[in-house]
C-alpha cells in the first residue's frame, strides 16, 4: 500500500534567479521539508490551490499564472493572464473553481477572472476599485485590498481592506462572474483587517488584524438572501508583555479545523488557539517565538504536530514540534535557507 505523499509549495520574491515557486517533499512524520525543484516565475507574492486540488494559481509581476499539479506534485505551466492593474497580493478561487479573485494591495482593486475547464485563466469578468480614505488620512490609509475569500456557500466574496478598516461583502453571481456590494463589516479604527478565513462548516469567520494584533470571530449566516455577520469575540495574537511594533501576519486553520494558528512580525512569534466546536470561539494555547524575523507565513503539518515558519527577513524556514496538550513549541532540526519567502502551503498529492 502506498503511503500518502505530501509536498509543500513556497512562493517567494525573486532576485538574481527567477525561481518564484519552490517545491519541497514534506515528511509529515518528521515535520521536515526537503527541496526538490523550483519553478520560474517572477515575484510570486501569493499562491493558492484550487478547491479540487488540481491547479495552482500564483500572483506574478504581470498578473496571474496557472499551473497543473501533476502526479507527485510536479507543476506544469498552463498560462498567464493580465489583471489589468498593479501586482496583486492575494489570490483565491470560488468553490466551483470557475473563477479566480485577485486582491490589489497597491491599487485597492478586486479583479475577477474566469477559469477555463482545463484550469487555465480566462478573461476578466469584473473589476472593482475600493474608494475612500480611512480614519487617519495622513497615515497613508488609502484602500489596500489584502484578501479576497468566498463564503463557503459560494454566495459572497469577502474583501479585507486594511487601509479602510473594512471587510466588504460582495454578492457574487456565479453565472456572470460579477460582484455587487451587499454589506460592509466595519472593523475597529486602525485595526487593519488582513485576512479572513471561514471554518469548514461555513458558520464562523475569523479575521486577523495587522495593526491591532487581534483576531475577531464572527458568526456567518444567510438570512432572506442577505449576508449576516455577528461579532462574537476579539482575542489578542500576542502576549500582553510583548515588545512594541508588532504586526499580525498569517492565519491558518489546522487540517481538522480544531485549531487556529497565527504569526506576528516584530514580535516574531506564532500563536495557537483551540476552536470550540459549538461556539466557534477561540481559547489561547500558546504564543511563542519562531527563531526568525518576520514570519510572513506559516504551515501546519496535517497531524497538527509540526509547524514551519517562513521568515521573510531572515530568509529562512524554521521548524517546530507542536504539543497542543502541553502548549509547547520546540525547535525541530536546523533552519532551511529560502530567500524572501511569502507563502507556503502543504498538500497531499497523488503518488508518482
Amino acid at each position: 500500500m502506498s503511503m500518502d505523499k505530501y509536498v509543500a509549495y513556497v512562493s517567494t520574491y525573486t532576485g538574481e534567479d527567477d525561481w518564484g515557486i519552490r517545491i519541497y517533499d514534506a515528511d509529515v512524520k518528521e515535520g521536515r521539508l526537503t527541496e526538490r525543484e523550483h519553478i520560474s516565475i517572477t515575484n510570486s507574492s501569493y499562491l493558492t490551490i484550487s478547491h479540487n486540488g488540481r491547479f495552482i494559481y500564483s500572483i506574478t509581476d504581470m498578473g496571474v499564472e496557472s499551473f497543473k499539479i501533476q502526479k507527485g506534485g510536479k507543476l506544469e505551466p498552463l498560462n498567464k493572464a493580465s489583471i489589468n492593474g498593479m501586482r496583486g497580493c492575494y489570490v483565491s478561487t470560488d468553490y466551483t473553481d470557475g473563477y479566480l479573485f485577485v486582491a490589489g494591495y497597491h491599487d485597492g482593486k478586486i479583479t475577477v477572472l474566469k477559469l477555463n475547464d482545463d484550469g487555465s485563466v480566462g478573461e476578466i469578468t469584473d473589476e472593482v476599485f475600493h474608494k475612500g480614505i480611512g480614519s487617519i488620512a495622513e497615515r497613508n490609509f488609502r484602500p489596500h485590498v489584502s484578501c479576497v475569500k468566498m463564503t463557503r456557500d459560494n454566495h459572497y466574496l469577502c474583501a479585507c481592506d486594511l487601509g479602510l478598516d473594512h471587510v466588504k461583502i460582495y454578492r457574487f453571481d456565479v453565472n456572470t462572474g460579477k460582484i455587487k456590494l451587499a454589506d460592509i463589516v466595519r472593523c475597529e479604527q486602525e485595526s487593519a483587517p488582513r485576512y479572513i478565513k471561514f471554518r469548514r462548516d461555513g458558520k464562523f469567520a475569523y479575521i486577523i488584524h495587522e495593526l491591532s494584533n487581534t483576531i475577531e470571530v464572527y458568526s456567518y449566516a444567510e438570512e432572506n438572501n442577505n449576508p449576516v455577520f455577528n461579532k462574537l469575540q476579539k482575542i489578542d495574537t500576542i502576549n500582553n508583555y510583548h515588545a512594541g511594533d508588532s504586526a499580525a501576519c498569517a492565519m491558518k486553520l489546522s487540517l481538522d479545523n480544531k485549531y487556529l494558528f497565527c504569526s506576528n512580525a516584530g514580535d516574531n512569534s506564532v500563536g495557537a488557539f483551540a476552536i470550540d466546536d459549538e461556539t466557534g470561539l477561540l481559547t489561547k494555547k500558546f504564543i511563542l517565538p519562531i527563531s526568525g524575523d518576520y514570519p510572513k507565513d506559516i504551515a501546519i503539518f496535517p497531524d497538527s504536530k509540526h509547524l514551519v515558519s517562513l521568515n521573510h527577513e531572515t530568509d529562512t524556514m524554521t521548524f517546530f514540534n507542536v504539543d497542543l496538550e502541553n502548549n509547547t513549541l520546540i525547535m525541530n532540526g536546523p533552519e532551511l535557507k529560502v530567500s524572501k519567502g511569502n507563502g507556503i502551503v502543504i498538500m497531499k498529492v497523488m503518488d508518482e
